[in-house]
């Protein structure tokens, strides 16, 4: 495993740069995924101005004036923070702290902050000074939707991020109530839905307010989620964040940490081997000064353990429908003999990768819906499509994970099922009710 650029680069380059702990391989794919999607989306959306559904709008700017306090203080506070936390974590972190938790701590370098700050908001100043004018004056100037797309992207990560975090916390409830500052400034834990549903609202509010015709903004948007999710997953995979599934009791592990195919009766062994990790959960220190909790199952008995046999075909690598996840990012899991690193765990039973599935899955549902891009006609057809796709793919994957559930009329959904299927009926009433306003308004025939 992966879970941050150190190991990457160890394991490919065979150098030891310990620095490099301080970004995660999760952060770095979600950082991908942004640039992606951004890509999809701006395509998407000069493609609809071609069609002459989106429109430009007209926007009243001053020019040749100096640079106002706030664009100062504002380069400044941006530069500080980036160098007061980066020089920070290369140069003045303590060797046994963790990057994030150094990142998410009041610990940096002062200087390097005062420097970088200082030398932005001096470039911004000369860059207005440069084009200051005797008399100030008015220009009106044209702004196209795709112009937006930066504004638009970090909209949706700032909110996309508080909203996978309130999320997970409200999956979470009973860790949050007892550790709620470990929690809300940790590095992980973080709900996808809880990002999208938050995002979305702040990216339409955004949208509205700049004059760009949502539902055509929501279909350019469609191909552009699924290809974010897909290239997001690479990063759960990679790092071994938790988002993993249930057990394959067709492996085991052996002595090493390493999985092996299971005989008649290892499964069970296995069980009643690390019968307190199964039963009471994981609480994990990964060098904080608070432990880190990583598992929020516990279950009443060793009969309750979800898991499922299926032994890999012939043609396919063990690792696709059993993997263990060593040295995952969390540090979940018993100790792997002979490695001393932060990150020395492994699971104690093989589970399904089920975010390697996801980015198969996903990335052909991203293929589907480009291809079929040019086909639709009826706007909000396609958002409604990606809905019902995501609800799908994501209700369905829920079969094979472990998380916590809700007791509603004898049934037992997790909070990521409820709301996938919320946007399943969502997309088709979006649909209904699109198709019979194109009807009515002569775009589909009768």
């Amino acid at each position: 495993m992966y879970p941050n650029l150190y190991y990457v680069f160890k394991d490919w380059f065979g150098v030891d740069w310990k620095s490099l702990g301080f970004l995660n391989t999760f952060g770095l794919m979600v950082a991908v995924a942004f640039v992606a999607s951004a890509a999809v989306l701006s395509s998407e959306l000069k493609r609809k101005e071609s069609q002459g559904l989106l429109a430009p709008r007209e926007e009243t700017i001053m020019i040749g004036e100096p640079a106002h306090f706030s664009e100062l203080f504002f380069n400044f506070f941006i530069g500080f923070l980036f160098a007061y936390k980066l020089v920070g974590v290369f140069f003045n972190k303590p060797d046994d702290m963790n990057p994030q938790d150094y990142i998410f701590s009041s610990s940096g370098n002062f200087i390097a902050g005062i420097l970088l700050g200082g030398i932005l908001a001096a470039a911004k100043w000369w860059e207005r000074n440069k084009q200051k004018l005797k008399e100030p004056e008015e220009r009106s100037i044209r702004i196209w939707p795709h112009d937006r797309v930066g504004d638009i992207v970090i909209i949706a990560l700032i909110f996309g991020i508080i909203g996978a975090k309130l999320f997970d916390d409200l999956e979470n409830w009973s860790d949050f109530i007892q550790h709620p500052i470990e929690r809300l400034f940790s590095a992980s834990g973080l709900t996808f839905y809880g990002g999208l549903i938050l995002a979305a609202i702040a990216v339409c509010w955004y949208a509205y307010k700049k004059g760009i015709t949502i539902v055509h903004l929501v279909d350019a948007a469609g191909p552009a989620l699924m290809i974010a999710y897909a290239i997001g997953r690479i990063g759960c995979q990679v790092s071994g964040d938790g988002d993993w599934g249930i057990y394959n009791s067709a492996y085991v592990i052996n002595q090493n940490t390493k999985v092996v195919a299971a005989a008649p009766g290892d499964y069970e062994k296995n069980l009643q081997k690390y019968s307190t990790y199964f039963l009471n959960g994981s609480v994990i220190d990964s060098g904080s000064s608070a432990p880190v909790y990583v598992t929020d199952r516990k279950d009443e008995s060793l009969d309750k353990v979800p898991h499922a046999y299926f032994k890999a075909p012939s043609f396919i690598p063990t690792w696709m429908v059993a993997y263990n996840f060593p040295q995952n990012v969390n540090s979940d899991g018993i100790k792997i003999p002979g490695i001393t690193d932060d990150h020395n765990r492994a699971l104690p039973q093989p589970v399904f990768p089920t975010s390697f599935y996801e980015t198969v899955i996903c990335l052909f549902l991203f293929l589907f819906l480009w291809s079929i891009r040019k086909k639709i006609f009826v706007p909000g057809e396609m958002f409604g499509i990606y809905l019902i796709l995501n609800g799908l793919e994501r209700f369905l994957i829920e079969k094979m994970r472990v998380n916590n559930e809700y007791h509603f009329l004898g049934i037992n959904p997790s909070q990521a099922q409820i709301i996938s299927f919320g946007l399943i009926i969502a997309g088709i009433i979006l649909i209904l009710i699109m198709t019979r306003k194109a009807k009515k308004d002569a775009i589909l025939p009768s």
